[in-house]
């Protein structure tokens, strides 16, 4: 099983941090599990212009092509103007339509206050949704009070996203269970 964890900004250190705690619960929990954290700081990615995913060269592709291999994202994405960051809004833009189709997807979102908590129901799901993803229904909310010196201090918090690591690892499994079972009713 491939998980990427995908952090969304390319200013700030929360969602960073939450990513880090979240992909390594992961592998301290799943060591058979590959994970790897994609912070989009990190990589100069393209504008997307309408091409192919697999049209684009350097980092672009190379992060396309690891969400496309993957068979479970989890989504860390800050809350800038009431919605998501544009450099994230963009990696979705550049994959295709059924891009998430047949993964599991979870959220963590970090925000300055509780105001923008319903921001992943109204701005991100419908956009996972669009794009076919089987959406974990629960995700974590992270305001600033629960970070100090770029760790989280929350418990509940972590508890919170050891909890949605589960569920992600629970139900990829399940899921791809599912779909030997159905590939092997056709018999290809």
């Amino acid at each position: 099983m491939k998980i990427v964890g995908l952090s969304g900004s390319i200013v700030g250190s929360k969602t960073r941090t939450a990513m880090e705690y979240t992909m390594n619960s992961i592998a301290n929990n799943f060591p058979s599990v590959d994970v790897n954290l994609i912070d989009l700081a990190d990589f100069n990615i393209q504008f997307s212009d309408g091409r192919n995913y697999l049209d684009y060269s350097g980092d672009t592709r190379y992060v396309t092509r690891e969400i496309m291999e993957a068979d479970a994202v989890i989504i860390g994405t800050p809350v800038f103007q009431a919605s998501i960051p544009a450099t994230l809004k963009n990696i979705f833009d550049l994959l295709p339509e059924k891009a998430l189709l047949d993964k599991v997807v979870g959220i963590i979102v970090t925000a300055g206050s509780s105001k923008h908590f319903l921001m992943a129901e109204q701005h991100l799901k419908p956009i996972l949704a669009y794009m076919k993803a089987q959406i974990i229904q629960t995700y974590v909310f992270i305001e600033e009070k629960d970070f100090y010196q770029k760790q989280i201090i929350n418990d509940d918090v972590l508890l919170r996203i050891d909890r949605l690591v589960d569920d992600l690892i629970t139900i990829t499994k399940t899921y791809q269970s599912i779909q030997k079972i159905k590939a092997a009713e056709y018999g290809f």
